[in-house]
């Protein structure tokens, strides 16, 4: 037992230093003392305290989860706030509102039983939320893909993706009493179908990518795969031809300095912000992140690169692939079959939504409009994410096998 807390608190009381220090940096560049700064600052160090003692006396689980977790929502918040105070402030309270949903979903999940029998609940409850979009949804930069009330903004998407990552997991736990798996490739093409009329192609694209790494593992009929391969290739050059939104994606991908003075002009700043920061960085509040549109959401990772120099971005980057490790070696301990590939489908979720905007704001790929996990601004994003890292977390530990012939995830492939 002295082993164990001596091991992790080390690194939690590492987490709270650097968030004091950032606290005395955000007060030191401010011509006025902001006493919003101070009080969300100690709110938020005092929280991720108490979190991570909490956690350490309830789950048996992984406990580096919420120390990636921890350190990854420090880097995004400072950020924020040197950005914007207003959104770093409103940040701090999802912060808030995060924690309470982390611990929630962890509880709800531990007790309730039965999840992998809800396969047509969570069909339905997705197919419920994107209709409620198609119906009720406003535009936000070329997409329907948010829904407004007394208000206050949030996307279904969001939650979307939990009841994906479910489905998928249900079926693939169950497969064996479904006699026709076309049914079941209907329905994932739905929900990307409606992500694609909604005109959200980053959220299309994670849904894709999650569902053919859960095939990749757990299809036996293993030309299903290069036959998903090929029908989601299909479509994916058709819309460059016919849908504007993606032609203009592309181009923009391809030679961003020759639109630089319109449609360009976003990833060009980014490149130039990430470009200016050298290897240290200019320092917290020296950089000019402003000059970047968007920046405390699509485009956080370039003022961090800016600031905190290649060294901050790699820092980050290597936070996400030690998060996808340790969700890859949750998923492989795991004996229960239906939470072994809920952890592979958040561990692919979480993965492949950082690449995706990694990727985007470098230019190594064409950019999308989703949010970089505990990093950008936005309350539903960062609520999302906290729910499903209380889902990993419960993967993370051991529980009860309903089936004790159940074969480990080195025997399904």
């Amino acid at each position: 037992m002295l082993k164990k807390i001596i091991s992790y608190k080390a690194p939690q009381n590492l987490i709270v230093l650097i968030n004091i220090l950032a606290l005395l940096l955000l007060f030191s560049f401010r011509e006025n003392f902001d006493r919003n700064i101070l009080i969300s600052g100690v709110f938020f160090i005092c929280i991720i305290y108490i979190s991570n003692w909490a956690l350490l006396r309830w789950s048996s689980g992984d406990h580096y989860l919420f120390l990636i977790m921890s350190m990854l929502i420090s880097i995004g918040i400072i950020m924020i706030y040197r950005i914007n105070p207003v959104y770093g402030f409103k940040q701090v309270i999802w912060f808030g509102v995060g924690i309470i949903i982390f611990f929630l979903s962890y509880f709800v999940t531990k007790k309730v039983q039965g999840w992998e029998k809800w396969t047509i609940v969570y069909a339905a409850g997705a197919f419920i939320l994107f209709l409620s979009t198609l119906i009720f949804g406003v535009k936000v930069k070329g997409a329907t893909n948010w829904i407004r009330i007394a208000g206050h903004s949030f996307q279904p998407a969001e939650l979307i993706k939990l009841l994906f990552v479910f489905f998928l997991a249900s079926y693939y736990t169950n497969e064996k009493n479904l006699k026709n798996p076309f049914i079941f490739f209907g329905i994932v093409y739905a929900h990307i179908g409606f992500l694609f009329i909604q005109r959200d192609l980053g959220t299309a694209m994670l849904f894709f990518l999650i569902f053919i790494t859960i095939l990749y593992v757990y299809e036996e009929r293993r030309k299903f795969i290069l036959y998903n391969i090929g029908v989601a290739s299909l479509p994916a050059l058709m819309s460059y031809f016919f849908i504007n939104h993606v032609r203009v994606r592309v181009e923009t991908w391809i030679d961003p300095w020759r639109f630089i003075d319109s449609k360009g002009y976003q990833i060009t700043q980014s490149l130039f912000a990430i470009a200016s920061g050298g290897f240290f960085g200019t320092g917290i509040g020296l950089g000019h992140p402003e000059f970047i549109p968007e920046v405390h959401n699509d485009f956080i990772f370039s003022a961090i690169c800016e600031e905190m120099g290649i060294f901050g971005g790699m820092a980050v980057i290597m936070l996400f692939l030690i998060l996808v490790y340790r969700g890859f070696k949750i998923a492989l301990n795991q004996h229960h079959r239906f939470f072994r590939i809920v952890a592979i489908g958040i561990t692919a979720m979480l993965g492949f939504q950082a690449f995706i905007i990694l990727g985007g704001v470098t230019k190594l790929i064409p950019l999308t409009g989703i949010t970089l996990p505990f990093v950008s601004y936005g309350g539903s994003s960062l609520v999302s994410s906290f729910a499903a890292l209380g889902i990993l977390q419960v993967a993370s530990e051991e529980l009860e096998q309903e089936d004790n012939h159940e074969p480990r995830i080195q025997e399904d492939c």
